[in-house]
Formats: structure tokens, sequence, C-alpha cells
């Protein structure tokens, strides 16, 4: 009886040329989408936007319509070739979201959550069941045959009412709003949106692998409440020990190192409850954003460099590589399009204008918070992604998905900048901006901070000055 066995034979590894494609496949990925992001951000666009811009040129929209020999040997149509991409593209993503957790800011959260979530309430609803109506109006040809109806319907719903903090956030910080109460309200209830929009990706997934009933969606929402109540305790204590113990550390690694195996492992278990990986890594990292010592902004540099500026984009390139822009110019396709950009638009805007009257905001306010929540980007291309591999979306239905996410974050700047200049700023807002400027390290902010007597004669003079009076 033979006892002793080859790796080789325990294994089979990988075939030399698959290895030599998927080297050279993330080589022109990364180096178009790293080219073409700075070029985005250059010309006043998000970054994301010459990420996926990159998948696009590389895939069946341009590349395999102009060199069809080289599309077909750099992007074969390889089960094996392209889960290798997929896996370090889920990586990314899972690391992408769990830094977005991350930087929840729980405290801006309760101090503004009231009004957030009658404004999130207002905007997510209505955009929910405009997309549950156009996921039952849709034509069949944008319906995979062997999707079940309301699953998709539900899954178009969640996809059209999500927002995008990394966009948002990074929008904002460019615009040099972040200071601003109209900037916190809006990440505030992106934030909920996108909080909201994981929970009901969850349910969605987990009635497309196990079916539509009262049970089978009864257990998706019991195991989110087990998700969300072992986190809250055993998780808690968890991260705050683990990350506790890596700070003491003389080495970043430790740290990196503790961060990485946590949100993987909270993706791991999610995963394991039929619920998706990235779901269990945004609560991780918001626990790990929460409880984690104050240095560990400054040791986990290296891995946040890392994720965005490799991972990260590898990912939105993936993403952009499946997009079939020619499966648009189909008139009927172009118009039910349109039209789902017109539900995404809309709904947001509604919402942002109800919640606004609740919450006692101006018309310049609502139309701030309208532009701001609209911005979709990086969340609903990875809920595209999703749809993607749960079978549910078509090659045209995951375009017209993605343009959405690519269109909406375009529109919020020229808008924000027409509202904020008629919304006054406050003593509040000055003062927060000073304490900003003096954590960056402008000596000028620290030296020279005006007194609240100051302050306030300035915010007067800004009414009197204002050329549609007072917004309040």
């Amino acid at each position: 009886m033979r006892l002793v066995s080859t790796a080789g034979e325990t294994v089979d590894p990988l075939p030399q040329h698959t290895l030599l494609v998927f080297l050279l496949q993330i080589s022109a990925l990364l180096v178009l989408a790293l080219v073409l992001g700075r070029l985005a951000q250059r010309c006043g666009m998000p970054t994301v936007v010459g990420e996926l811009a990159s998948g696009v040129l590389l895939g069946p929209s341009l590349l395999l319509h102009a060199a069809p020999g080289l599309s077909g040997w750099l992007f074969p149509q390889d089960a094996t070739q392209m889960h290798l991409l997929d896996a370090v593209g889920q990586l990314g993503v899972l690391l992408l979201v769990g830094f977005t957790g991350m930087h929840l800011d729980l405290g801006v959260v309760r101090r503004q959550g009231g009004r957030a979530a009658a404004v999130s309430a207002a905007d997510l609803l209505p955009t929910m069941a405009l997309g549950l109506w156009l996921g039952y109006a849709l034509p069949a040809g944008l319906r995979p045959a062997n999707a079940d109806p309301t699953v998709f319907a539900w899954f178009v719903g969640v996809a059209m009412c999500v927002s995008s903090i990394p966009v948002i956030g990074r929008v904002l910080v460019d615009m040099k709003l972040i200071h601003r109460n109209v900037g916190q309200l809006i990440l505030v209830v992106g934030t909920i949106d996108d909080a909201v929009g994981w929970l009901l990706v969850s349910v969605v997934t987990a009635m497309a692998v196990t079916g539509v009933g009262a049970h089978e969606i009864a257990t998706p929402l019991w195991h989110i409440v087990v998700v969300i109540v072992v986190l809250l305790t055993v998780g808690r204590w968890l991260v705050r020990r683990v990350m506790a113990a890596a700070s003491r550390s003389d080495s970043r690694g430790t740290t990196i190192g503790a961060t990485v195996i946590l949100i993987v492992l909270a993706g791991a278990g999610t995963q394991a409850l039929g619920f998706e990986a990235v779901f269990g890594g945004f609560l991780c990292g918001i626990l790990i954003g929460a409880t984690a010592p104050e240095n560990q902004a400054r040791r986990l540099e290296p891995l946040n460099a890392t994720v965005m500026s490799f991972l990260a984009p590898l990912f939105f390139a993936l993403a952009g590589l499946r997009i079939d822009l020619t499966s648009l110019t189909h008139p009927k396709i172009a118009m039910w399009g349109l039209i789902a950009l017109l539900v995404a638009v809309a709904g947001k805007f509604f919402g942002a204008f109800v919640g606004g009257l609740f919450g006692r905001l101006s018309r310049w306010e609502m139309l701030a918070l309208g532009a701001g929540i609209n911005a979709r980007g990086v969340i609903q291309i990875v809920i595209a992604v999703v749809g993607v591999r749960l079978g549910l979306l078509t090659t045209a239905m995951y375009s017209i998905i993605v343009l959405i996410a690519i269109l909406t974050p375009l529109m919020a700047p020229p808008l924000l900048r027409i509202a904020m200049k008629r919304i006054e700023h406050t003593v509040e807002e000055e003062l927060r901006e000073q304490r900003v400027l003096a954590l960056q390290g402008v000596p000028e902010a620290a030296a020279h901070a005006a007194p609240a007597e100051a302050l306030a004669a300035r915010q007067t003079q800004l009414r009197q000055e204002s050329p549609s009076g007072p917004v309040r």
C-alpha cells in the first residue's frame, strides 16, 4: 500500500498559462485603472469613474470589437480564469467596505439621528417602491430566464434606493463642505441608507438562494437579528480585546493583520448564514472604528493605502469589465435605462424634500441634501456585482445599474455648488471648520481663531449679503 504522495498528486497546480494570463490581466487592469482614475480626478470627477472606465475599455464594449484576437487571449471566456480575478476582487471589496464602516462617526449619528432617520425613511421608501415597480415592469429580456420575478423586482428596488458613503464623503471633502451642517446631515442620512441597504441585500440574497415564502423571508430576518446581537455583545468584546492587544505591539503589521483577520472572519460568518460577506465586513468595520485605540488610524495607513491604490481600483476595473455598452444601443433597452435613471434620481430628491419639510430645512438645504444622497457609486456597484453572482442580472441590466452608479455622483457637485451659495454659514460651522483645520495642522487656524462674538457678527453680515435673504 502506497503511503506517500507528491504535492502535485494531492492538488493539481495552477496551469502555467492560466497563471501567466492572470498576472497580465491584473497588470493591464491596474495600470489603466490608476491612469484613468487619476485623469478623472484631475477633471473633477470621482476616481471610481476612471477605474470603471478602464474595465469598460478592456471589456466587450471596446477591446472585444477593436481587437477580438487580443481580447480572446487576454480575457478568455474561461470560468477558472474569471474566478481567479473575482477572488481577488472580492477580498478587495470586503476590505474596502470594512474601511467604510470604520469611518462611520457614531457620535454624529446619535446627534442627528432623529432628523436623519426621517429623511432616510422618506427617501428609502419611495425609491424602493419605484424600484419594485420598475422590477416588475421591465421587459423579460432584461431579466434572466431562470430568475424569480419577485426576487428580481426586490433586488432592483434595493439597487435603486442605496447611497454610497465613500463617494459622498469624497465629494464633500473635495468641495470643502464636510464641516457644514448640511454636509454632516448628508453623511448621516447616507450612512443610514447604506446600513439599511446592506440589510435588504442580505434578505434578497437569502430569498434568491432559498426561495420566496413566509418561512424563507423570516429566516434571514431572524439571522440578521442574531448577527447584530452577536456583534454588539461577543463581537464588540472580541474586537476591543484584539485591537487593544495588537496596538501594544511595536509593529504596524500586527494591527494590520488583526484588522484583516477580523473583517474576513466577519465576512465568512455572514456568508455562512446565507448573507453577503460584505455585510459582515461593514458591521465589523463599524465595531473596529468604535472600539479600537486612538492610534489605530496611523497604524492602519499602509493597509488603507494598499486597499485604495491596489485592491479597490482592481475591483472597480473588474466591475467595468462586465459592462457591455453595446447592449444599451437597442432603443428599447436604452429607454428602460433612462427610466431606471429617472426612478433612482426622483426617489432620492422626493425623499430629501419630504424629509426636509419634517426637519424644517430650507429649500436650498433640501436641494443640497437631495444632491448629496443621490450619489450612488461604490455601494451600488458592489450590489450590482452581487446580483451578477446570484444570477439575478443580465448583462444589459447590470450595465444600466452600473451606469446609474457612475452618472449620479457626477450630478452632485454642480447642484451642491448652486445650493450652498444660498445657504448661510453659521457660528457652529465656522467653529467646526477652525477645529478641523487645527487638527490638520494649519497653524493659522489655531493662532487666529476668531471669538464667538466676531463669528456672530460675521453670520449677521452673511445673512444681510445673502441674495435670497434668510434661509431659515
